[in-house]
């Protein structure tokens, strides 16, 4: 068989403008706070012309901004958002919404869940105890990295050598600040599987979030349940019972077949 017969496929088909654009992408994917064109040209090992009009390119296609008075370029969230408009996200609330309407009906609380979007987290499913009273989170709404039970959840439940990378995707930079202000707090939530703490936001509202993990044992999502009491039921007692809940519930939606 010829050399040429034996060439693999993936060397076949070759479109080095692509493989450029693919590259400049991979190498911004892994810098929170972005690079100068010098620096994306070395890591490259390429000519700043060979990279300037592909560079150019994503930034008119929005891919790709300037940051910092336009001296340093970083990733848009249009990938992220491309990304949550695939398939596995409505899996993923497909999934969970059966699980969360079990789950309040059960304990008469609601639920919602949580991922990660464009520096912020986004409420993508929710769930209503059936009565008369309710409070719930609404489906769209944002919420806090740094501020909120469940954005404070995704942080504690990422790696913690990777994290500032992983925010850079999430479309957050220069978070080195904020990380050190709530470090004890994240490793106390690591250590205890999940985050049990007064709502930030309501008086009287205890936030249980427990994380849903994805593929790489990272938080993918988290569901937080804005706990409150019931006069004719034990408060500690029936805490304990609707965190253990939402502990089986995120298992039945973690692990390496998770939707996304």
């Amino acid at each position: 068989m010829s050399d040429e017969n034996q060439e693999a496929p993936a060397d076949r088909y070759r479109a080095p403008a692509l493989d450029k654009g693919l590259d400049i992408l991979e190498v911004l994917a892994d810098q929170a706070r972005g690079l100068t064109r010098a620096e994306i040209v070395k890591a490259m090992g390429l000519s700043p012309s060979q990279i300037y009009r592909m560079l150019e390119r994503l930034v008119a296609r929005g891919y790709v901004t300037r940051i910092e008075g336009g001296d340093r370029y970083a990733l848009t969230m249009r990938l992220y958002l491309l990304a949550t408009r695939h398939p596995p996200l409505r899996r993923l609330v497909a999934q969970a919404q059966p699980l969360m309407d079990d789950f309040a009906r059960d304990l008469r609380q609601s639920c919602h869940l949580v991922v990660p979007e464009q520096g912020t987290g986004i409420v993508v499913a929710q769930a209503s105890p059936t009565g008369h009273w309710e409070f719930r989170a609404r489906i769209g709404g944002q919420v806090g990295l740094f501020t909120t039970g469940s954005g404070l959840a995704l942080l504690a439940f990422q790696k913690p050598e990777r994290i500032l990378q992983t925010l850079g995707l999430w479309g957050v930079s220069s978070a080195e600040r904020q990380l050190r202000a709530v470090a004890a707090h994240l490793a106390t939530v690591r250590e205890q599987g999940a985050r049990v703490e007064p709502s930030g936001q309501l008086v009287g509202v205890t936030d249980l979030s427990v994380p849903v993990f994805g593929p790489g044992n990272e938080a993918i999502a988290v569901l937080t349940c804005a706990y409150i009491e019931h006069p004719e039921v034990q408060r500690d007692e029936s805490r304990e019972h609707a965190l253990a809940a939402l502990k089986r519930l995120s298992a039945e939606l973690s692990g390496p077949d998770a939707a996304i």
